[in-house]
């Protein structure tokens, strides 16, 4: 979102943001290296008999979509027309190859295996729920609620730092892509000039406050399992429940947050 609405640019979120990403990685794994114990069954895998798809089939489609998500980025820097026109072409071809890779196959197993199929699967639930927030959001952008919460953290944190940080915990509550919308609405990217107060220098393009809005905002939200789409997705998927995930996961996804914040504000502090 911030990509799209020119706070960020791609280099300098990638270069930028690593080595906080990996740190907020590598700390919760490695407290869960030592509270888990035990040994795991790995099932046994049966090759490619009786499978649907072979290995190549299914490594071709993987590298196809790796590079259509790769791809967007690249379409939108040549052409300057928007990313979702990029994320469509990518959708296209990906139809295409599916339904050219599985043309011989019977129909029943062709349905499932082509982008259509997958399309049927799509939450449509959360898609009206995510429309649904960004729509308050630009409400209250529209009424000036946005304005006034931007004032609120800038008067009582006073630190540009600590309002991301507050951000990205807020967003375990209420998810991350409607309070980057809110956000961007509460603060106005400003053009580099010579001159500009240490403050207004955070909110150019490519300035510290996206950088580490995007950081925050996009990690967050593991404090909470119901920060994320794909939390709630998981909870389904996999039946876990939010007290246990509360008690047992939350303490480690903050300690991996803070830990990357921290590296962050090391660096470019």
């Amino acid at each position: 979102m911030l990509w799209i609405g020119g706070q960020l640019t791609t280099s300098v979120i990638v270069v930028n943001l690593i080595i906080p990403s990996i740190v907020a990685m590598v700390v919760p794994l490695g407290i869960m290296s030592f509270k888990l114990s035990g040994e795991v069954s790995r099932p046994v895998s049966s090759g490619d008999e009786g499978a649907e798809t072979t290995s190549l089939e299914r490594n071709t489609v993987f590298a196809c979509g790796l590079m259509g998500l790769l791809f967007v980025p690249v379409f939108k820097t040549v052409t300057h027309l928007p990313p979702f026109m990029g994320m469509m072409l990518s959708l296209g071809a990906m139809w295409l190859l599916t339904e050219l890779m599985h043309r011989e196959k019977n129909i029943e197993d062709k349905s499932k295996l082509s982008v259509i199929g997958v399309l049927r699967k799509i939450d449509s639930a959360s898609v009206l729920f995510f429309l649904g927030i960004l729509l308050a959001v630009a409400a209250l952008q529209e009424a000036g609620h946005l304005i006034i919460a931007a004032e609120s953290l800038r008067a009582s944190l006073e630190n540009v730092y600590l309002i991301d940080i507050a951000i990205g915990l807020l967003s375990s509550i209420v998810d991350n892509v409607p309070l980057v919308a809110a956000s961007m609405g509460m603060y106005d990217v400003v053009e580099p000039a010579t001159g500009l107060s240490e403050w207004d220098s955070m909110f150019v393009q490519d300035g510290k406050f996206w950088q580490f809005l995007a950081y925050c905002a996009g990690t967050g939200g593991s404090a909470l399992i119901i920060g994320s789409a794909a939390g709630v997705a998981v909870m389904g998927l996999e039946k876990i429940d939010f007290i246990w995930y509360l008690k047992n996961i939350s303490l480690i996804a903050i300690a991996g947050y803070l830990a990357g914040a921290g590296v962050y504000v090391l660096i470019f502090a």
